[in-house]
């Protein structure tokens, strides 16, 4: 199997996507809450706010993901 297919069906797996839904949840909340505070306070949130904590969410989901993926691989577990 190609390493990129491997790698892709690694990051899609149930186990894989469950832990980093996990963790963008978790540290999102709480980078959204150091980064967009002030401004969720006083009620300004336009669109580009609302693209911009969004992508702070995506952050630890992709972090999560090309870590529990290297993980898994390092591991030699290329089946899930």
């Amino acid at each position: 199997m190609e390493p990129q297919s491997d790698f892709l069906r690694l990051a899609f797996s149930p186990q894989v996507v469950r832990r980093a839904l996990w963790y963008a949840v978790i540290v999102g909340a709480i980078l959204i809450g150091i980064n967009h505070a002030d401004a969720l306070a006083r009620g300004d949130v336009d669109s580009v706010r609302l693209i911009r904590m969004g992508l702070t969410v995506l952050v630890p989901y992709t972090v999560s993901t090309l870590s529990s993926v290297q993980a898994l691989q390092d591991r030699g577990e290329t089946r899930t």
